[in-house]
């Protein structure tokens, strides 16, 4: 399957990591279906794309209402038929996350409503569609900070970042995308996990050490590269991450 043939579905793709790697799957052929929340900001997002040649279309989906998943997965089944690949991008980090002492737990049950339960809603609802692809991908969007094995070595470059819901959350779908992958793996799906890296972003107040071409690189090579790792892998910029 080349570039022109996939139908490429990113979540919260309207800024960020998300609208790079659109743009940049999008300027390599693929069909983008540009998943956000907010109608205003998808459709400012897929006009800005359609500016640069982009073939690009906006599906309003709300990893946190299970009804928006529905319409989408209607929506794409009865205009494009199939989903080639499920980019599961969209994700959050709350201020009043923390350690175990200072946590909120409220702020650490809405982390994981989105970057956990609402990544396995979007893929329930969609992984119909990804079955009807011809070579089917998923890749799921998540951190070295849920890595088991880096939090608990205390000579890690981030040992100090511990949050209580951002880093379970994401070792939460780590599990899930290897759950995942032994299920899907006799449809001739593959599943994925990407590290983007310390990207500047909104996510951590445009603190990160990365530009979003750098933090969209694992993730736009994991979607266009013909068997770029083997199914329920953990990858980064610099290689296989371990859990």
């Amino acid at each position: 399957m080349n570039h022109q043939d996939r139908v490429t579905l990113v979540t919260g793709a309207n800024k960020g990591i998300g609208l790079e790697v659109a743009r940049q799957l999008g300027k390599a052929g693929h069909r983008i279906l540009l998943g956000a929340r907010d109608a205003g900001r998808g459709q400012a997002a897929e006009a800005t794309l359609r500016g640069e040649g982009i073939d690009v279309r906006f599906v309003p989906l709300d990893l946190g209402d299970e009804a928006s998943l529905t319409r989408a997965a209607a929506d794409i089944e009865a205009n494009e038929g199939r989903i080639d690949v499920l980019i599961n991008n969209a994700g959050v980090a709350l201020e009043g996350d923390g350690n175990v002492a200072s946590a909120n737990l409220d702020a650490v049950k809405r982390v994981f409503d989105t970057n956990y339960f609402g990544t396995v809603a979007a893929t329930q609802a969609l992984l119909p569609l990804v079955k009807k692809s011809a070579a089917g991908r998923v890749i799921n969007v998540s951190s070295r900070l849920g890595s088991i094995t880096y939090n608990a070595d205390p000579a890690w470059e981030f040992a100090a970042v511990k949050l209580l819901g951002y880093n379970a959350s994401k070792a939460a779908l780590n599990m899930f995308s290897v759950i995942l992958a032994d299920e899907v793996r006799n449809d001739g799906i593959t599943v994925h996990v990407a590290c983007p890296g310390y990207t500047a972003t909104d996510l951590n107040g445009n603190s990160g050490s990365q530009t979003l071409e750098e933090g969209a690189e694992e993730i736009v090579r994991l979607a266009s590269t013909a068997n770029p790792a083997p199914t329920a892998s953990f990858t980064g910029r610099e290689g296989p991450a371990p859990w």
